[in-house]
């Protein structure tokens, strides 16, 4: 029995038919085609690093209501506050502000 050869997904050929309609693209079809191309990377890029900016900061700022969460149940324990400071890394004055 033959096989079906799909051209839009077997053996790369999507790629080479997308190829072989940007060459039949006129010059100025091609230049707003790769004036699309570039904004859309631009877009991409811009994004992604925003994306990747707000996860740093998201985490930045969990890490710091973490510390915080340690030093409130360590200060309710009774530990000094010279031991919760070393151990967050809090300042004692950030310590005794906590509620």
């Amino acid at each position: 029995m033959g096989k079906y050869i799909n051209p839009y997904t077997d053996f790369g050929f999507k790629k080479l038919l997308e190829q072989a309609e940007i060459a039949r693209l006129t010059d100025d079809e091609r230049r707003d085609y790769e004036e699309s191309v570039k904004v859309y990377r631009d877009l991409f890029g811009v994004m992604s690093t925003a994306e990747r900016k707000g996860v740093e900061k998201g985490l930045e700022q969990g890490r710091a209501e973490e510390k915080k969460d340690i030093a409130r149940k360590m200060k309710a324990m009774g530990v000094d506050i010279n031991v919760i400071s070393q151990a967050t890394g809090l300042t004692p004055e950030e310590i005794e502000n906590l509620e």
